[in-house]
């Protein structure tokens, strides 16, 4: 037992120090790659832990069960994410919200009118910003440029272009059938539709350069 665990833990602390090296030289000084402590957690999330360190979280007994280009490009999916800057962030939106919500009552039993105003000015601005954080619409725009991007970052690293679509495509298509989420797993997808698109519009700037041969292969872009 002892030495199962011993085993399991080394697997465990290969795999992160893998993962590590997987980072652009620009982002290892202030990326951590690290197993998560949460209970229940998401695959693979990121959190700005200060202004310069952002944590890369994994659950590695889920993360264990995918092969090893499915798990490549979905860490490429977050690394992307983090050079998009479009990772969330721990604001001051909900403080400032209850800060101008208390005021604006306050000021309502006062009859302070210029205080007023001030309130319900900062409640429209924190409210404002709470909106674009939470818009569904930017968040999925947010995952399909990360997609995009990933793909890049495996051909940086030596995938082929159709490998890296197949790979990104194929862990997609796993977590489609893991999940049981109705909502998280229309997100996976409409990510894998823009995905087979973003694969056909490369196959077709592609297709010009390939010989008469190579044209009467099956596509390596199919997902």
């Amino acid at each position: 037992m002892t030495s199962y665990v011993t085993s399991a833990a080394k697997a465990e602390i290969n795999e992160l120090r893998r993962l590590r090296g997987l980072l652009p030289p620009e982002l290892q000084s202030w990326v951590t790659v690290e197993k998560t402590t949460e209970i229940d957690p998401p695959l693979v999330r990121c959190e700005e832990l200060s202004r310069d360190e952002v944590e890369i979280a994994i659950d590695l007994v889920k993360w264990e069960n995918l092969a090893l280009d499915q798990r490549n490009l979905l860490f490429w999916h977050e690394v992307a994410r983090i050079q998009n800057d479009t990772i969330p962030r721990e604001g001051w939106e909900m403080a400032a919200l209850a800060i101008g919500l208390g005021g604006a009552v306050g000021e309502l039993w006062v009859q302070d009118g210029v205080l007023l105003l001030l309130a319900l000015g900062l409640c429209g601005v924190s409210g404002y910003r709470l909106y674009q954080k939470n818009n569904s619409e930017k968040a999925l725009q947010e995952l399909l440029e990360a997609d995009d991007k990933a793909i890049a970052l495996a051909t940086r690293f030596g995938y082929t272009l159709p490998n890296a679509y197949k790979s990104l495509g194929s862990a997609l298509k796993t977590l489609i059938e893991q999940t049981p989420k109705k909502r998280l797993r229309k997100q996976y997808e409409t990510r894998l539709d823009a995905l087979r698109r973003s694969a056909s519009k490369a196959k077709s700037q592609s297709k010009s350069k390939r010989t008469s041969r190579d044209v009467t292969q099956p596509s390596p872009y199919q997902l």
